[in-house]
């Protein structure tokens, strides 16, 4: 029986300027290192990330996960940047609708 050929890890994330804004992303998907350590940090486990989007394996979680931890302070930034944001706009509808 022929064994499986084995996953190059370092292939599993990449980078592309003009994908995601550069982001570091799943390869082959447009999910970001971002997105997964979000849903990690909301409590999701990487088997549920995994299988609640589908097209994701376990391998690819657990890489993502595993480059959040080795670059936490960039994509925590990321995250706080985003959550910013987020704050904002949420104030700017707020203030444009009747209270």
């Amino acid at each position: 029986m022929k064994s499986p050929t084995p996953v190059e890890i370092g292939s599993l994330i990449t980078r592309s300027p003009d994908i995601k804004g550069g982001s570091p992303r799943v390869a082959g998907t447009g999910v970001t290192v971002k997105r997964i350590a979000g849903w990690h940090s909301l409590g999701m486990t990487p088997k549920e990330i995994a299988s609640e989007y589908g097209h994701l394996t376990l391998a690819q979680v657990h890489a993502a996960l595993a480059y959040y931890y080795a670059n936490r302070a960039e994509i925590d930034a990321d995250l706080a940047e985003e959550a910013t944001e987020y704050g904002r706009l949420l104030k700017e509808v707020q203030k444009g609708s009747p209270a």
